[in-house]
């Protein structure tokens, strides 16, 4: 299930589907452009101060899936961090410490954001 790293500068150009982009928007990564079969699977949004907001495709039949796809995103992380100077395996460890701790004692709990 790995996937391909991609680092994007936030710029103005224009969603894919001629919408205007959202300053703070992804662009999308070139497999949704060159493959009619590709999905999006997971959207996240963060703002300081509050829980993160997530979109999500349930996409495969065994949810186990979602677990290689973690693992995957980041592997991703540790190298975009990387470019940054940090040591991947640090930037692993911490990902996973943080996993752990949250796992164990979550600090929020997921609401329908249609319910809200």
């Amino acid at each position: 299930m790995a996937g391909s790293l991609i680092l994007f500068s936030l710029d103005e150009r224009p969603h894919m589907f001629g919408k205007p982009r959202n300053k703070n928007e992804l662009p999308p990564p070139p497999i949704a452009e060159t493959d009619s079969t590709a999905v999006e699977v997971v959207r996240v949004w963060a703002a300081p101060g509050r829980p993160q907001q997530v979109i999500l495709r349930t996409t495969w039949e065994d949810a186990g899936a979602w677990g290689l796809m973690l693992v995957d995103i980041a592997r991703h992380v540790a190298k975009a961090y990387a470019k940054e100077g940090q040591e991947p395996a640090s930037v692993l460890a911490r990902i996973h410490e943080m996993f752990e701790a949250e796992w164990s004692t979550p600090t929020d709990h997921p609401s329908d954001l249609h319910d809200s």
